[in-house]
Parts: structure tokens; C-alpha cells; sequence
């Protein structure tokens, strides 16, 4: 059988492996919406330009409905030998409508046909993601108010640093989901442009009107060189690095709440509905949603890679090798998309082990930083009030306790004219209420986020 793509210049009939080989349908049928989309604007145009009747235009928008419908229902053949989605429909139209069905092709080749296709459906997919990272963003911010009372160590280095508030981890998150919110929003305005009408390389010399196209498709625009519409998929690298940015922000807060739910930390429960047990230890209670977020990362940048390979060299304008870029795109787009689905639920059912926390919360000396700056503020150098901090907490490891419990003598030893006000600094509850710079983890900074936050995710008061 004959490809219906190759014209009467072939005088062979395409290998049945190549047929096998070059096949698409496979994972471009998903496009399906959008090639139907597409068309119907592409034949209201033609019809506005003469160069599709009235009458004809209504038969092939009619017919491309019932095929639209056929297939979503399940009830369309699909033939590899009619190698992807446009040819498909396309060939399905001509079955039916006979020659008015092959006028559907004027003005416009299969290279900018999927191009567009493929803008629509990214389109799409983007703001799809925006809204599971809104639902995210708004679990994470559900938390603050509930857990605005509870005092969590940060780490730098996996080392215990400083005292912070929980709410302060929670928005750490909104703001990393909200850069990824920004990007998708970035990426979206070099998507939404219309390749549509670019035809194969050159455009055409048929009076067809692209911008007529453009304002049907709701593009902001129309692409403006012919020889760059076939061969551009900057807009597919570009979707596809905001979503490798989206999956790595998810891995750090996978690995972070896994080494959190462990006895080792013991300060989070996951919720049970999200965990599995073990095949022969009946103790167990596993992440494995967790680990399995953090795993299918790997795929998302792999997915980054095989695209940014693909086009590494290619010379203008179309070639086939472009076809290679769907399966890695729509990998990317399911596997964040899942994730995403199952973040927010995650976030909301957990729950922080408050007396465990609140336990060992003195271990790692987390105030020697505020009373560092106790000192600065009383007019000693910061090199010497840094050297001198880390005497005292010296002098409190070789005695096993805290700062706020090291002996008035051992200050008075090392610094003469310290103040036993020094005590009112001491302790992560002191230090966490000094904090006062804008962004920082002090009761007013905090609050003041959280009601910032409430703004930007326009959650009702």
C-alpha cells in the first residue's frame, strides 16, 4: 500500500518496515483535539478567502467533528501505514467527503500542521500544571496557621543551623513553586504563537490570511519566518526544562520528607493512605510515593536530554528526526502531572511529630548565631563575636548542655563584661523571636508572608 503522504512521483509501494519504522500514531493520536481544532480553523479560513465554498466548509467542519467524536469515543481505526494523526484524519475526511475532503489541505503542509498541533496541546498541558502547582502551593500555605507554634531546626550542609518556624518551611516551597508558576507563565507567551499557514519551508502563493487563523486558535500570534516555523522546538526544550525544574523542586521536598519521616528524625508522620508496607517486615510503613517522585525525576531530565540531543546539529529547515521529540514531551508533562496530583494530598495529611521535635530541639546549639548578634549589638566586632560564640559553645559541648544551660561562670570566664541579660537571647524559642529582617523566620516576618501568600493564591478570607 502507498503512503498516503507521497505523491505520484513514486513508482514503488513504501516497505511495509518502514511503515513499521516510521509509524507515530502510536503516541502522536493524542493530538487528535487539536488537529481537529486546528483544521476547523484552518477551512472557516479558506472559506473567508474564496478558496473552500460555504457549503463546502460546513461538510468537512461537520465531518471533522464526527471523526473527532469517533475517535474520542474509542470507535476509530487506526493503520501504522497512515503513519500519525494528521494523516489519519485527513484520510478518514477523503473517505467521506471525496474531493472536498483533499481541498482541506490547502495552504498548509503537514510540517507547520504539527507544529501547531502541538503549540495547542502544550498550551494546554501548561496551564494544567499551573493549576496542580497552585493546588500545591495552597496545601503547603494550609499548614501555616496550624503549625505556626511549632519550632523546627534548618539545616545547612545536613548540619543543624538555626531555629526557624514550620510556616517558614512551608513558604520556602511556595516561593520555589511560584518561580516554576512563573516560568511555565514565561513559557507559555513563546507557545502561544501560530506556525499555522508557514506550509512546508517557503509559505504559499495561495491568498490564504494567517492572522484570521491565529485569532480563531486564540495565538497571540503569527509566527513570522517560514523557514523557522517547520524547524523550531525551542517552545518543546523550553516546556520541557520548566518541567525538570518543577520534578527537581518536587525530589527536594521528596528527599526532604523522607529523611523527616524516619525513626532517625521522627519529625513527620505521612499519611497511611500514601505509604506501603513491606512483603516480610510487618513493622514497615514505606515512602514510597515519596521515593517514587524522586525517582521519576531521573525521567523528566532524561527526557530534557533526549530532546536537547535531538536538535543539537540539525540544519534548517524540517527533518524527521523532529518526530522524536513527542514521546520524551508527553513523558515530562505525564510524569509532573502525576506527581503533582499526589503532592498536595501528601502535604495536607501529614503531620508534624510535635514532641519528638520539640524534644531534641536544643541539640546542635541552634541560638549560637543569634547570640552572635547579641553580641555585635552590644558593640564587639563580628569576627570576635564569632570566635567568642564559638568558645562558648565549646564550653558547653564538653559539658553536654545547652547554651541557655552552660553556667553563668563559664560566660563570665571567657568574656568579663558580658551581661546575664545574655540569658534573654539563649534558647530556640529567644532566638527564633529575634529574628526581625524582612524574609526571615521571626514571628512578624512570618506572618507577614503568610498573609502575602494568602493574597497571591487568592485564597479566600
Amino acid at each position: 500500500m502507498t503512503t498516503p503522504s507521497r505523491s505520484g512521483l513514486f513508482r514503488q509501494a513504501t516497505d511495509c518496515r518502514l511503515d513499521a519504522f516510521s509509524e507515530s500514531i502510536s503516541f502522536d493520536r493524542r493530538l487528535y483535539s487539536q488537529d481537529v481544532t486546528a483544521s476547523m480553523a484552518h477551512a472557516r479560513m479558506l472559506a473567508s478567502v474564496g478558496l473552500l465554498t460555504e457549503e463546502e466548509c460546513a461538510r468537512i467542519l461537520e465531518t471533522l467533528a464526527e471523526i473527532q467524536e469517533e475517535i474520542a469515543e474509542g470507535r476509530f481505526e487506526f493503520r501504522i501505514e497512515l503513519e500519525d494523526i494528521h494523516m489519519h484524519i485527513e484520510r478518514a475526511l477523503i473517505a467521506r467527503l471525496g474531493d472536498v475532503g483533499r481541498k482541506l489541505h490547502t495552504g498548509r503542509s503537514r510540517n507547520d500542521q504539527v507544529v501547531t498541533d502541538l503549540r495547542l496541546w502544550i498550551r494546554e498541558a501548561l496551564d494544567r500544571v499551573d493549576g496542580l502547582l497552585l493546588q500545591l502551593q495552597r496545601a503547603f500555605w494550609g499548614r501555616c496557621a496550624g503549625d505556626l507554634d511549632v519550632v523546627l531546626p534548618a539545616y545547612t550542609h545536613l548540619q543543624r543551623a538555626q531555629p526557624v518556624l514550620a510556616p517558614h518551611y512551608w513558604l520556602a516551597y511556595c516561593e520555589k513553586f511560584a518561580r516554576d508558576r512563573q516560568r511555565l507563565a514565561d513559557c507559555r507567551k513563546r507557545v502561544n504563537v501560530c506556525s499555522l499557514g508557514a506550509a512546508a519551508v517557503a509559505g504559499t502563493s495561495l491568498p490564504i490570511d494567517r492572522d484570521d487563523v491565529a485569532r480563531r486558535l486564540e495565538f497571540a500570534g503569527v509566527a513570522a519566518n517560514s523557514i523557522d516555523v517547520s524547524s523550531d522546538r525551542d517552545f518543546v526544550l523550553e516546556s520541557a526544562f520548566a518541567l525538570t525544574l518543577i520534578a527537581e523542586h518536587l525530589s527536594v521536598w521528596a528527599e526532604e520528607w523522607i529523611l523527616w519521616s524516619t525513626a532517625e528524625f521522627g519529625f513527620l508522620r505521612l499519611p497511611q493512605s500514601f505509604c506501603t508496607g513491606s512483603s516480610i517486615m510487618p513493622q514497615k510503613m514505606n515512602p514510597d510515593v515519596l521515593e517514587l517522585i524522586r525517582g521519576k525525576t531521573a525521567r523528566v531530565v532524561g527526557n530534557l536530554q533526549t530532546l536537547l540531543v535531538l536538535v543539537k546539529g540539525l540544519p534548517l529547515a524540517y527533518n524527521r528526526d523532529l518526530q522524536e521529540d513527542k514521546p520524551a514531551l508527553f513523558d515530562s508533562f505525564d510524569t509532573v502531572e502525576a506527581c503533582l496530583a499526589l503532592a498536595a494530598p501528601v502535604v495536607e495529611g501529614a503531620e508534624l511529630n510535635r514532641a519528638a521535635i520539640a524534644e531534641r530541639l536544643d541539640r546542635g546549639h541552634l541560638d549560637a548565631t543569634t547570640l552572635m548578634e547579641y553580641l555585635i549589638l552590644e558593640g564587639m566586632p563580628q569576627r570576635s563575636a564569632h570566635h567568642l560564640v564559638g568558645e562558648f559553645v565549646g564550653r558547653a559541648m564538653a559539658r553536654g548542655v545547652s547554651l541557655s544551660e552552660l553556667p553563668w561562670e563559664e560566660y563570665k570566664q571567657a568574656c568579663p563584661q558580658l551581661e546575664p541579660s545574655v540569658y534573654d537571647v539563649l534558647g530556640v524559642e529567644n532566638a527564633v523571636r529575634r529574628f526581625v529582617s524582612y524574609g526571615s523566620t521571626g514571628i512578624a516576618p512570618v506572618r507577614e508572608q503568610m498573609a502575602r501568600w494568602k493574597d497571591r493564591l487568592g485564597i479566600p478570607s
